[in-house]
């Protein structure tokens, strides 16, 4: 039981120094940072290359206060000055992807500079071979180290926020940031300090952390992502309350990889984070929401007119048809693989594109459709594909309703944890998911065989097609606008008599089928799949990026999610055809991620504005005084997404009171769902 307080002391102590890094962050900008395992990550690296005798053998304490004096507080102070200060007024979808995009792209920065192949990387423990006797345990002196900094530390942050000048410009930033700045402070300089500050104890964290395992680019910001939920204890605003949470974290972790053998195979050491994440997010209350000064989504849900999307639809599937017959079977595996992620990344359109319900937890769904199909439909059995959709439909309304109460950051985190979850404790539950060798057959639709590449192809393009029928359909529909209604504003919504609590869970539980589906059909395209194909941040095409692609392409458009999918996919190939291309195809996805903040619309948006314009110059001879107008780029009123004109119905002639006729409500009912109530006055 000593080994437990003693070891669970000094993961608390390294947690609690993580995730004060993340809370002094999150208070002085609103902006979660996603980044923060990875910039504990970077700066381990650093740290080795700087003081390693296998790289520039410089003596240790200058290699430190290089690495978390000059290194780190300058990356923090480079990621708020070129990032962060513009994301003050951002939608809450790109506040939370561009973090997420710098969370890929240092993962991707650090794996070019320090290959896993080529770089065996590790760190010795400080005073190595030194240690004191605690009660019977023997306590080494980099626990020592640890325990006195974390000790350090909290004094240290005390005394800074409440003892000094720049600790209450700082908490004054967080209070009310155009108050302070009348008052005489610089909010960008106070939110650059502190962004040097958190990163700093980020790099902290990863030079205390990393001797205790092998340098690893996605292992050690997992390690450090753990972080999250000793942070969430606090609500990303108090310290105390952090270092309790850490204090939690460290020993329950601590306890179960001491007991592990009576445990069920669900708690792990690697699924306590998530579960204690999860848990509190549900427990801990949010903040209060706010009905008014919300920065609005500027992002456009695209209207495709039906010929468009059926004549794009035909090109699609007869391109499938034709591929295999013009490029190597390489370059077709890349091509299947995009189009199976494609449709993963079309679940997100009608969750977060329409109804702006954050989720990052699509790949996990779709490891769940694979591994149902792996289990029951190995042979190929399309019937399989029926227990899919009505499994994974019922996980995903079941994740749905811990999910009603949060939104925004709340929501994107309790996602997350779900997917660690998935991806650690219940895929490898699953025949051959840990060697990555579960079988997943391919469909035989009765007679009619999938089995070559060509028809598969085929089959992947058909099923993305009739997708973007359903949720372009959707998009038209009644549901369609009630989503885009409650993404607007939930509370006018509300206001208005619509049943929040159903339409969550139904657009949940469709997303997820979606997903699974997409899973199903991206393991009969590669014919055996395991955990690292459904991974967050491990594998070759691993889950965050794939919601980065999705929202870069347009998270509310069919061809957002086509261009995302395809990209993750065929993106490595053109690296391995183009040498010179290879790194930047790898930062690829963390920097369109990045790229968010200039262009909330998605690049098939944008692609499409420029295309419109260019045909518009062309014929401006043809009416010089026509002017054209760029599309808006602010949401509809509620009221006009839930209530559209209809053909022959003005509003403003619809009768009320005592005049009005029972077909005007009628149709009104009809066509929102909703119950307006009625005056019958002469009743």
């Amino acid at each position: 039981m000593t080994d437990i307080i003693v070891l669970g002391l000094v993961s608390a102590a390294i947690y609690a120094v993580a995730a004060s890094g993340l809370v002094v962050t999150y208070t002085t900008s609103g902006i979660f940072n996603f980044a923060h395992g990875a910039v504990a990550m970077l700066s381990a690296f650093v740290y080795w290359q700087l003081s390693s005798s296998d790289a520039w053998g410089l003596p240790v304490p200058l290699a430190l206060v290089l690495t978390l004096f000059v290194f780190a507080p300058g990356l923090g102070w480079a990621i708020d000055a070129l990032l962060m200060r513009r994301l003050h007024d951002a939608a809450p979808i790109t506040r939370l992807v561009v973090p997420i995009g710098l969370l890929v792209a240092l993962i991707s920065a650090a794996t070019i500079i320090w290959p896993p192949d080529t770089v065996q990387a590790s760190l010795p423990f400080f005073f190595e071979g030194k240690n004191i006797d605690v009660a019977g345990v023997a306590v080494t002196y980099h626990q020592l180290i640890v325990l006195i900094t974390a000790i350090v530390v909290a004094v240290g942050l005390r005394v800074l926020l409440y003892a000094t000048r720049i600790g209450t410009a700082m908490r004054a930033v967080v209070d009310n940031r155009d108050l302070a700045a009348l008052n005489g402070v610089s909010p960008d300089r106070i939110s650059g300090m502190a962004w040097a500050l958190g990163c700093a104890l980020a790099g902290l964290a990863g030079v205390l952390i990393a001797p205790i395992l092998a340098l690893d680019q996605s292992q050690l910001t997992l390690l450090v992502i753990n972080a999250y939920a000793a942070a969430m204890v606090g609500r990303l605003r108090s310290l105390p309350l952090t270092a309790l949470g850490a204090l939690i974290l460290g020993l329950s972790r601590e306890t179960v990889s001491y007991f592990a053998e009576d445990l069920p195979t669900w708690i792990s050491v690697d699924t306590v984070p998530a579960l204690m994440l999860f848990a509190v997010l549900i427990l801990v209350p949010q903040d209060k929401a706010a009905v008014f000064g919300q920065p609005k989504d500027p992002a456009r849900v695209p209207n495709p007119s039906w010929p468009l999307v059926i004549g794009s639809g035909a090109a699609l599937v007869a391109l499938a048809y034709v591929i295999p017959d013009l490029v190597s079977d390489k370059t077709l595996s890349s091509v299947g693989y995009g189009l199976a992620l494609a449709i993963i990344a079309l679940s997100l359109v009608p969750l977060t594109g329409y109804g702006g319900q954050i989720s990052l937890a699509p790949l996990a769904f779709a490891g769940l459709g694979a591994a149902i199909m792996s289990t029951w439909g190995s042979d190929g059995n399309p019937l399989v594909l029926l227990a899919v959709i009505a499994i994974c439909g019922v996980v995903g309304a079941l994740v749905s309703l811990p999910a009603l109460r949060l939104k925004g950051l709340y929501l994107a985190l309790l996602t997350f944890a779900f997917a660690l979850f998935v991806e650690k404790a219940v895929l490898p539950e699953f025949n051959g998911f840990t060697q990555g060798v579960a079988p997943v057959g391919r469909l035989d639709f009765f007679g009619i065989s999938t089995n070559s590449d060509r028809a598969n192809l085929v089959l992947l393009a058909v099923a993305f097609v009739l997708f973007g029928f359903f949720v372009t359909a959707l998009r038209k529909g009644r549901v369609g606008r009630q989503l885009q209604a409650m993404k607007t504003s939930p509370a006018a919504c509300a206001t208005l008599g619509l049943d929040l609590t159903a339409l969550k869970v139904q657009v949940f539980a469709l997303s997820a089928a979606m997903a699974g589906l997409g899973g199903a059909l991206y393991g009969g395209w590669r014919g055996q799949v395991g955990v690292e194909q459904f991974a967050l941040l491990q594998g070759a095409l691993p889950g965050l990026p794939l919601v980065l692609l999705g929202v870069v392409g347009g998270i509310a458009a069919v061809a957002g999610a086509l261009f995302g999918g395809l990209v993750l996919a065929v993106a490595p190939l053109i690296g391995e055809y183009y040498p010179v291309f290879k790194d930047f195809m790898l930062l690829l996805p963390g920097l369109a991620g990045i790229s968010l903040a200039n262009n909330p619309n998605g690049a098939i948006a944008q692609a499409s504005d420029s295309f419109r314009a260019i045909l518009h110059k062309r014929s401006k001879d043809a009416d010089p005084g026509e002017e054209f107008v760029e599309p808006a780029g602010s949401m509809a009123e509620v009221m006009a997404l839930m209530i559209p004109a209809p053909a022959g119905l003005v509003p403003e002639q619809i009768a009320v009171g005592a005049s009005a006729g029972a077909t005007n409500v009628g149709v009104l009912d009809r066509e929102v769902g909703l119950d307006w109530g009625r005056c019958h006055a002469n009743s």
